[in-house]
């Protein structure tokens, strides 16, 4: 999958994918944010380039899904609750990627079920094929959400730390230094949450109550901190799967761990 996530001109989007089509003969898809305002524009862009699948997040599914079908793909909505796994389905979702707690990337503000419970609760209520994702790092978490009744995973920050990976090192290293509850939800925008690595500045400003958290937050600028490899600034993300993630492994001996 090719992250687009928040891309700001449609032709640094299809760059990406032409840069992955030159790079790769195998199938690929690509991550379609519907916050995004260019959401439509990506859409019919990965059509006319040949993608034939999608991951939709960050919105509402159900005015984008036949757009999505009438353009000859298929897509499967990302869903934090079984709620919204249920409208996504009534909506014409393909597939979902059920996403647990312990996820990186970008979460609510509401109370949310682990992987654990919500990806067998959602199974049970849906008849569409279901990705487990968070927590999964090895080939067990993998077994595992088999076993719950997934068809597939997700995985995300296992593959951050691989030799591939083009996120800085000081990044990746923070990630194998997290110990178990090494990882904090902080708040970004809106009603969202974001998952990171607690390292020794963020900690100083969650144990500041002279600070409003969000306020300082929005200060940084994370992108250039993440370029940068600057842990006093960059939020870098991860899931709760980090403190299972003491090395760096090629994509390869990630994958072939995996599904061994």
């Amino acid at each position: 999958m090719l992250a687009l996530g928040f891309v700001k001109r449609i032709e640094e989007a299809e760059s990406l994918v032409k840069e992955v089509k030159a790079r790769t003969d195998k199938p690929f898809g690509a991550n379609v944010v519907i916050m995004n305002p260019l959401h439509r524009e990506i859409l019919e862009m990965l059509a006319n380039l040949g993608i034939k699948t999608v991951t939709t997040s960050v919105g509402r599914p159900d005015f984008i899904y036949p757009i999505i079908h009438d353009l000859g793909m298929k897509g499967l909505h990302v869903v934090l609750s079984l709620a919204h796994a249920v409208k996504a389905e009534e909506a014409g979702a393909d597939g979902l990627v059920v996403v647990g707690s312990e996820a990186g990337g970008l979460r609510t503000r509401k109370s949310e079920s682990s992987t654990m419970v919500l990806v067998p609760l959602v199974c049970d209520h849906v008849s569409i094929p279901v990705a487990a994702a968070g927590g999964i790092a090895d080939s067990r978490g993998y077994r595992a959400a088999l076993e719950l009744g997934a068809q597939g995973v997700q995985v995300g920050t296992r593959f951050l730390v691989s030799r591939e990976s083009p996120a800085h090192e000081e990044w990746k290293r923070a990630i194998i230094n997290c110990g178990d509850g090494g990882t904090a939800l902080l708040p970004v925008r809106g009603n969202l949450m974001t998952r990171v690595v607690v390292t020794p500045a963020i900690r100083r400003f969650m144990e500041d109550p002279t600070i409003n958290l969000e306020e300082e937050l929005g200060k940084i600028d994370r992108m250039k901190a993440w370029e940068k490899g600057d842990l006093e600034n960059a939020l870098p993300g991860a899931g709760q799967a980090s403190a299972l993630i003491n090395d760096i492994k090629t994509v390869r001996e990630i994958i072939e761990e995996m599904v061994s």
